[in-house]
């Protein structure tokens, strides 16, 4: 096991701070963050695990805060195919094969691992993208250009224009995401 830290830099004093438990195959996260959306602190409990070749099997979630506990579980079959542990499934997910949690940077991992770009390569795919602390699973569309083995840049395509050059260490790990996060 791997211990990583991230602090969240987005606002002053620090906004968020993740420490993460990685294995082979599987991720462990304690979060506490501020809620975005003016609410009140919350800390989130995540468990990740992934086939050998990081596709996403298996997702669970716990979000804590002064308004109560907030679940979800959900599953893949790293095909793309996505349901809930009850049962339920996911159509709206259909071909994702990737999730993009926030706030988090470790999941911008997934594709940097899967993909395999090579320098100059860009690709734009369909992710689930899952925010804290609403929990509530959405389809988003994002790209990824390999600049070199430390660097990737990251674009959300859903209308946003927001852009950040990813610093990754030798794993693909977040070591600075620019405005956002920086590993500790």
């Amino acid at each position: 096991m791997k211990t990583l830290n991230w602090e969240g830099i987005w606002r002053a004093p620090t906004a968020s701070w993740e420490s993460l438990q990685l294995g082979d195959g599987g991720a462990q996260s304690q979060l506490r963050a501020i809620d975005e959306s003016g609410g009140p602190s919350y800390q989130l409990d995540y468990e990740l695990s992934w086939d050998d070749h990081w596709r996403l099997r298996e997702a669970r979630f716990s979000v804590e805060s002064s308004r109560g506990v907030r679940q979800l579980h959900l599953l893949t079959d790293g095909e793309g195919r996505w349901r809930t542990a009850e049962g339920e499934t996911l159509g709206e997910l259909e071909g994702c094969l990737d999730i993009d949690i926030w706030p988090t940077p470790f999941t911008n991992t997934f594709p940097i691992r899967r993909l395999g770009l090579a320098d100059g390569q860009r690709v734009e795919l369909a992710v689930v993208y899952l925010e804290a602390p609403k929990l509530k699973p959405v389809r988003m569309r994002q790209g990824y250009t390999r600049v070199d083995a430390r660097h990737y840049l990251y674009e959300n395509l859903e209308g946003t224009n927001f852009q950040a050059l990813l610093t990754v260490d030798d794993d693909g790990l977040v070591l600075d995401y620019p405005t956002l996060f920086r590993r500790t």
